[in-house]
């Protein structure tokens, strides 16, 4: 089966304090984005598509695009490679972007702007974050199985797992009834404390043991309806002169789920979610990685 891969890359990283996307933390120089790309491959991904800015478009062909191009999917075909560009001409004209406004409008725009290369089942996923090898075998599992209408699917991980010792963080904590989805909610400050506890700076304490999304999420591509609607709505009453408003993916599928439109799976991983919020939590991700390859998960380098 035809699936692709959707890669967000197009955040600034301003907490991370530089580019994180591209930032070669593997032993050979390998950025994040190569261990989900070849971990998607071989599970029986065919299509990659980075969702990027504009003046990332040759820096993304260069360290890691053509080079992907060069692939061959598990069914034999060569992996097809897409460039899909998040920018301010995506934007309806119906609505005016406030002079200030320098950021794109998140993940929900974010996804949107690869409407155009997409025409089969995708998994959508951050730049910055490693998922791990059992992730994309049970997502593309999934996708086989998944209704065209109303249906998709997630892989949660424990809040537990996700946290960074260096700052607040930013979580889709959810509700999980009976394998299944029944309600996310953005949280955009979780910190962990000295003794452990982890604290929503709004609402308090958090299990440790909390299920959560880290945009790690399945679509059916009759989504990209859903995608459209919900963010013409967040421009037209929401957004407003906000130059910093952001239209988010948990919020569209927890707004789904509650008006019973949308019914999604979740998935378990028994890998381990690692990512680099902060430049300081690079050093533990280089560690990390360095282990797996040692470990034979991967091979001595990804650039072979």
């Amino acid at each position: 089966m035809k699936a692709a891969l959707v890669i967000m890359a197009a955040g600034l990283g301003s907490r991370y304090g530089g580019n994180k996307q591209v930032d070669g933390v593997g032993p050979d120089g390998e950025i994040l984005m190569e261990y989900s790309i070849y971990d998607a491959i071989r599970a029986g991904f065919t299509k990659v598509v980075f969702i990027i800015k504009p003046d990332m478009v040759d820096l993304m062909h260069r360290i890691c695009g053509d080079y992907v191009a060069r692939r061959t999917a598990a069914d034999g075909s060569p992996v097809e490679v897409c460039y899909a560009v998040q920018d301010f001409t995506s934007v309806p004209d119906f609505y005016t972007i406030p002079p200030q406004r320098q950021k794109p409008f998140g993940t929900v725009h974010a996804v949107l702007c690869a409407r155009s290369y997409v025409k089969e089942p995708f998994c959508v996923i951050n730049a910055d974050d490693y998922y791990g090898v059992d992730a994309y075998r049970a997502m593309y599992a999934e996708l086989q199985r998944l209704p065209e209408q109303g249906s998709a699917t997630m892989v949660g991980y424990l809040l537990k797992n996700t946290v960074s010792a260096n700052g607040t963080v930013s979580r889709g904590v959810c509700q999980v009834e009976n394998g299944h989805l029944t309600g996310v909610k953005e949280t955009l400050k979780i910190r962990l404390d000295p003794d452990g506890t982890i604290v929503d700076e709004v609402e308090g304490t958090l299990s440790p043991d909390t299920v959560v999304s880290m945009n790690f999420w399945g679509f059916m591509p009759s989504f990209f309806d859903e995608l459209e609607a919900y963010f013409h709505d967040f421009l037209r009453y929401e957004a407003g002169d906000n130059c910093k408003a952001e239209c988010l993916l948990p919020n569209l599928v927890g707004q789904r789920i509650a008006e019973k439109k949308l019914s999604v799976s979740v998935l378990h991983s028994a890998d381990r979610w690692f990512g680099m919020t902060y430049h300081e939590d690079r050093q533990a991700v280089a560690r990390e990685l360095q282990r797996l390859h040692d470990a034979g998960v991967y091979p001595k380098t990804l650039h072979q």
